[in-house]
């Protein structure tokens, strides 16, 4: 496939107002920091991370490429900011598995849009992933707590649960959205908290809030497709 009809496939079956609503989310965030004078690689890191939410939320597997990107970013602001769980998270298991996702959605892809199948998980799973997840991220917030991180139970709560959340992003499960709730709500308030103490990485802060937003919107819409599969 040739480079032309890749990217007409990567935003086919978008409706006019996610076209118009989800650039102008974008501009708006960089307006904003640029306004507020944060640094450009928060700028970038939160431009690419929205992305990277939105392609995969369509179920395009481009999303990979902007994810890459603002992984590597993120995982320095996180660093900066005394959030070691999040660098390390980001770091060490975002950027390897985004690497492994574009594997993985290659293998699942419809042929007539390019957009992923989608998948759930069985109750069985559900409550064993959840389970160990919760238990996961106490253990880690006592070890953050013990070695001076930065409110060290947010940072461990949305590490672990971004384990899961980035698991269930290559398997194309639904559960995704609802673990992306949660860690997304976590780390806004993370983020404020820092954004209050130092007066900076606004976009990382609107970044997270987005987030938060499209793990809504997105549940949805695979909810949605899902039944209608199913029906």
């Amino acid at each position: 496939m040739d480079l032309v009809n890749f990217i007409k496939k990567e935003f086919q079956n978008w409706g006019n107002t996610e076209k118009f609503a989800f650039p102008l989310i974008i501009i708006f965030i960089i307006a904003v920091s640029i306004i507020n004078q944060d640094s450009p690689i928060s700028i970038f890191a939160a431009a690419c991370g929205i992305s990277y939410t939105i392609l995969a939320g369509k179920g395009k597997i481009s999303c990979y490429l902007a994810g890459i990107s603002g992984t590597l970013c993120y995982a320095y602001l996180a660093m900066k900011n005394g959030f070691f769980g999040n660098s390390l998270l980001y770091a060490l298991y975002y950027f390897p598995m985004e690497i492994i996702g574009i594997y993985k959605w290659k293998k699942h892809l419809k042929k007539s849009t390019n957009e992923i199948i989608k998948t759930r998980l069985t109750l069985k799973e559900n409550i064993r992933l959840f389970s160990l997840t919760t238990f996961a991220s106490v253990l880690f917030g006592v070890f953050l707590n013990l070695n001076g991180g930065n409110h060290a139970y947010l940072d461990s709560f949305t590490t672990i649960f971004s384990i899961s959340g980035m698991y269930l992003t290559v398997k194309r499960c639904i559960e995704q959205w609802y673990i992306w709730f949660f860690v997304n709500l976590l780390s806004s308030v993370m983020w404020y908290l820092s954004f209050i103490q130092a007066g900076k990485n606004i976009a990382v802060l609107l970044m997270w809030i987005t987030y938060l937003c499209l793990s809504v919107y997105f549940w949805y819409n695979w909810k949605k497709a899902i039944y209608d599969k199913d029906s």
